[in-house]
């Protein structure tokens, strides 16, 4: 079954038509577009966020790590995926704030040059009318230029009902 989507033409007055908890469904999928790392960009991460030889040190990583060379943080991997996410999507969602991570797999190494393509699915949508809210389940996903899983994580976030 294939869902609508969340990118919606403008209405004439150039205000977007939002998606609100109620319009979302269980196996509603999104591609999120794709970003190439490049080396500078895992060096510069690294050394602020996650200083490891691996991931900062492209001679030593090569002749002392466990991958043959320079990879990316798994954490910068996972920022890949959550900006993705959030240009597609979040503009387009009435979102509240993200609620929970969950179930996050790092499947193979990203390494520079690797270009990132990211796609989400709803797994479930719990209605809170009180509140008007829902709080919406997604699987969400990075594979690399050869269509390898690089990453793999459950997540969900509270996205506003309407008002009646």
């Amino acid at each position: 079954m294939t869902a609508p989507s969340v990118h919606e033409e403008p209405k004439a007055t150039g205000t977007p038509e939002y998606v609100y908890a109620e319009d979302l469904m269980p196996d509603q999928a999104w591609d999120l577009g794709s970003h190439r790392l490049t080396e500078e960009e895992i060096v510069s991460f690294a050394r602020q966020w996650d200083p490891h030889f691996f991931h900062i040190d492209p001679e030593r990583a090569a002749a002392e790590g466990h991958f043959g060379g320079l990879i990316a943080s798994g954490l910068q991997t996972l920022g890949v995926y959550q900006r993705l996410w959030a240009e597609q999507l979040s503009g387009h969602l009435r979102l509240i704030a993200g609620a929970g991570l969950d179930d996050v797999r790092f499947r193979r190494p990203v390494r520079p040059g690797d270009r990132l393509t990211g796609r989400s699915a709803v797994t479930s949508v719990d209605l809170e009318p009180a509140r008007r809210r829902g709080r919406v389940g997604l699987r969400g996903a990075l594979r690399n230029q050869h269509g390898e899983p690089v990453l793999g994580l459950a997540s969900s976030v509270y996205v506003e009902m309407r008002v009646a």
